[in-house]
């Protein structure tokens, strides 16, 4: 075993050989902390002094992408030994957990795991019912509100209590649907994401016979970016490694950057003060980005002052420096980027796949989508609407939920009159009013009133999902599947439709089939149950291929954990990166400039930033001034880059080196760019000048990140 520690620097064989008590390694990016995890289950499948057995072991990461890396590397390390090793997401291992202990918490084993759009659809259902009108209360606020309130352990009741003592009406209206939401999820044996941790930690905190049972299985505990857990995370790893206390974490505090979805950096911040006695290892060698980009991240994140300090080295060449370009506006932008990637493929034989454009926000995308198709680029935008989500997808999937829980309620409204079977609103009310009065799901009301006579257009409906349950355990999901399209008519109704979007959609539900069988030639269980929880718990990244050539356009939140030989970072303004109102909050601003430090920390050889001095927002245009983010790195724009300039009521166009306009009089000494300092305000850059002689105006966007419109006559504006 000795051989593999010469893989490893000293530093990472340091955090490998340490197995007993408490580890914190604080892992910078790209300092091979995913080496450091598999190498050190390896270690201890294969330790000459204390050989672990697998089953001991329990790896947790946040992506099923990440996952299935960290078992193909332990696979390859240690051989059949690792099979056994538990690696997987929190959310995965929650599902093992809760399937396993079922009867503990009052569910069956085939329960049903809603993914975000299902929980959504129930929110809006229960707003309904509750008579709050979903325009004024949007559901997926509500939804996010309740997810939040899981995060931190909080049941309905307990939720109740804390919006009681808020005068916020809307945290009431959610209190209140969150009771029946949970209701609803009950009586139709299913679960969301938020449940499957919140009733991990429920289970381990009211059964202690449960709890040690896994204690004392899971003797080592290891979690890949740990600053990335919740409250619910943190508190079922804690009970966890309550009794060993072997458990590693491995993380960087400054790549935390999911706050607004319940990550506490404080998890990571103040692990030694929950594990005495934890030994501290730090990675610092980065093996991904040229100098240049370090030294350039790291002039960013210093400025931060809520981290651990460390600095990131590289014994790689100092690269090409780093470029940042202000344009005029986001439409050249788009067109240099482009550009940009041509250039690299036809002069440098490069691959699509290497490319990446980053923004703040999904709106961005737009502007890049539109221009790349007109320039012929291929591109996939990570995060758009995923494959399970589609109709079609959804449809049949939907089938395949009923089937393995007879009493999912939503899955039964989506399919029972897709394909159209003659079965209307009126007819559902009545399976509804039925299904109240006898206490049944939806599903055995619908069977229960075709069995009277009454439900005569459900026929064949109820004898295929009867007959499908009958046979669940006995077939594979693929061939359930393929049984359910023939028999529903599915594709041949979209056949006879014979249009582009028909066929489409016909290629989706071919793709289904494809996916499953896919699934089951790697999964030992090939069961129905088995290939529905792998789906609910798919993530935007974990469907993103890297090999395929296209350009990736992705959010910055979604490209943490990624890499690119060639990253382009767009949309640096003040107000739209750092977004909106966290300059006005050090805890929300530190969070943007640790979202740009995952940004530039991707590139791997050229990092390409850029902003727009004019952006379409909401429909307005928008002046803007470059990020704060720009000048803590000390960059400045090219001097060759031309933007507009006003010239009296016209506009032309400059060289940011020529746009000083000559001449004597008050107008000749402002100018679109002109720095300029106010005493009140402080400095800033005019973005438009209007009228003449003492009605001269200017408008001044403010380092502060508002602007002003000013009467030049009156403002005793400094021209800097």
């Amino acid at each position: 075993m000795g051989n593999i520690f010469d893989d490893l620097n000293p530093e990472q064989a340091a955090a490998v050989k340490c197995t007993e008590g408490p580890l914190l390694i604080l892992a910078g990016a790209g300092s091979g902390k995913t080496r450091v995890i598999t190498y050190r289950i390896a270690h201890l499948l294969q330790n000459k002094d204390n050989p672990c057995p697998p089953w001991r072991i329990l790896a947790m990461t946040f992506t099923n992408k990440a996952a299935a890396q960290m078992r193909e590397r332990v696979n390859k390390l240690a051989g059949p030994a690792s099979l056994s090793v538990w690696i997987s997401t929190y959310h995965s291992f929650c599902a093992r957990l809760l399937r396993l202990e079922a009867e503990h918490i009052g569910l069956s084993k085939d329960f049903t795991i809603y993914d975000d759009t299902d929980s959504k659809k129930i929110t809006e259902i229960c707003l309904k019912e509750l008579n709050f009108d979903v325009e004024k209360f949007k559901p997926s606020v509500i939804c996010e509100m309740i997810s939040s309130a899981k995060d931190k352990l909080l049941d309905p009741e307990s939720y109740g209590v804390h919006a009681m003592t808020t005068p916020e009406s809307i945290k009431k209206i959610a209190a209140d649907v969150y009771e029946l939401y949970q209701k609803k999820l009950k009586e139709s044996n299913a679960v969301d994401f938020g449940d499957l941790l919140r009733y991990s930690v429920d289970l381990f905190k009211n059964s202690n016979t449960v709890l040690e049972k896994y204690q004392e299985r899971f003797k080592y505990i290891m979690i890949d970016e740990y600053q990335d857990t919740n409250y619910a995370q943190y508190i079922l790893t804690k009970l966890l490694a309550g009794k060993y206390k072997n458990i590693c974490v491995v993380g960087d505090d400054d790549q935390a950057i999911y706050s607004w979805r319940g990550a506490d950096i404080r998890n990571i911040m103040e692990f030694e003060r929950d594990y005495p006695k934890t030994t501290v290892v730090y990675l610092e060698q980065n093996y991904r980005s040229t100098k240049s980009i370090l030294d350039l991240a790291g002039k960013l994140i210093h400025n931060n002052h809520h981290r651990k300090p460390k600095k990131l080295w590289t014994n790689l060449p100092q690269g090409d420096s780093v470029v940042y370009t202000e344009f005029p506006n986001e439409f050249d932008e788009a067109r240099a980027v482009a550009d940009k990637i041509r250039a690299f493929i036809e002069n440098e034989g490069c691959s699509l796949s290497e490319f990446a454009v980053f923004y703040r926000t999904n709106a961005q995308s737009r502007i890049f989508e539109e221009t790349f198709t007109r320039f012929g680029i291929p591109f996939i935008v990570v995060g758009s609407q995923r494959f399970y989500e589609r109709a079609e997808v959804k449809d049949i999937l939907g089938y395949l939920k009923l089937i393995n829980n007879p009493l999912d309620d939503l899955s039964f409204r989506r399919v029972i009159n897709t394909p159209a079977r003659g079965i209307g609103r009126a007819t559902v009310l009545s399976i509804e009013k039925n299904a109240v009065e006898k206490n049944l799901s939806l599903y055995e009301s619908a069977k229960d009133m075709h069995t009277g006579g009454l439900l005569k257009k459900a026929e064949r409906f109820v004898k295929l999902i009867d007959s499908m349950i009958a046979e669940k355990n006995n077939m594979d999901a693929s061939e359930i599947s393929r049984i359910i399209i023939e028999e529903t008519g599915y594709i041949r109704i979209l056949e006879e439709q014979n249009n582009i979007e028909s066929r489409s959609r016909i290629e989706n539900i071919q793709e289904l089939v494809s996916a499953i069988v896919d699934f089951e030639a790697s999964a030992d269980d090939k069961k129905l149950a088995s290939f529905l929880e792998n789906i609910a718990l798919i993530s935007d990244v974990d469907v993103w291929d890297d090999n395929k050539e296209f350009v990736t356009l992705i959010t910055l939140h979604l490209a943490k954990g990624l890499e690119f030989p060639c990253v382009f970072l767009t949309g640096l303004e003040e107000g739209l990166f750092p977004v909106g109102s966290s300059a006005y909050t050090m805890d929300s601003l530190e969070e943007e400039r640790r979202l740009c430090y995952v940004g530039i920390t991707r590139a791997k050889k050229y990092l390409y930033m850029s902003g727009a001095a004019q952006r379409r927002i909401y429909g307005q245009i928008r002046w803007s001034i470059p990020s704060r983010f720009v000048k803590e790195i000390g960059l400045k724009p090219e001097p060759e880059v031309h933007r507009e300039i006003f010239k009296g009521d016209s506009l032309i166009e400059a060289s940011v080196e020529h746009d000083v306009p000559a001449g004597p009089g008050a107008a000749s000494h402002f100018y679109k760019g002109l720095r300029v300092k106010h005493r009140d305000f402080g400095e800033g850059k005019v973005l438009e000048v209007s009228g003449s002689g003492d009605d001269l105006k200017v408008i001044v966007q403010f380092d502060a990140g508002f602007w002003k419109k000013l009467l030049v006559k009156y403002a005793n504006l400094e021209r800097l």
